[in-house]
């Protein structure tokens, strides 16, 4: 499985998606293993560049996609009562994370 994390160099929610990745990977028992790419760095992918910041993508997709005002936004994501916040909450990173393996799990 590939997780990416993919920020602004002056995000100011990037440490708090980075605490909320690791709490989902331990809730699931799996190492806390991802790839980080700060958008403003030249060595970035290039598909980084079409995201907000801070995005988790788990195998290539979005762990919430939600419409955002272009890639040089900051995101916004629903927590469990439904307000905003600048974060994916664990719950909705381990979601995907489940959609994944379970994928994986049936490709066998």
């Amino acid at each position: 499985m590939k997780i990416e994390l993919i920020y602004d160099a002056d995000c100011p929610n990037v440490n708090a998606a980075r605490a909320e990745l690791s709490l989902a990977l331990n809730r699931l028992g799996l190492s806390e293993t991802w790839q980080e790419h700060c958008r403003q760095d030249r060595h970035a992918p290039d598909f980084a560049r079409a995201f907000g910041s801070p995005t988790i993508l788990v195998n290539g997709q979005d762990v919430a996609p939600t419409r955002t005002d272009g890639p040089n936004a900051c995101r916004l994501y629903p927590d469990e009562k439904g307000a905003g916040q600048g974060f994916p909450p664990a719950f909705v990173i381990e979601g995907r994370i489940k959609v994944a393996l379970k994928d994986a799990k049936q490709a066998l």
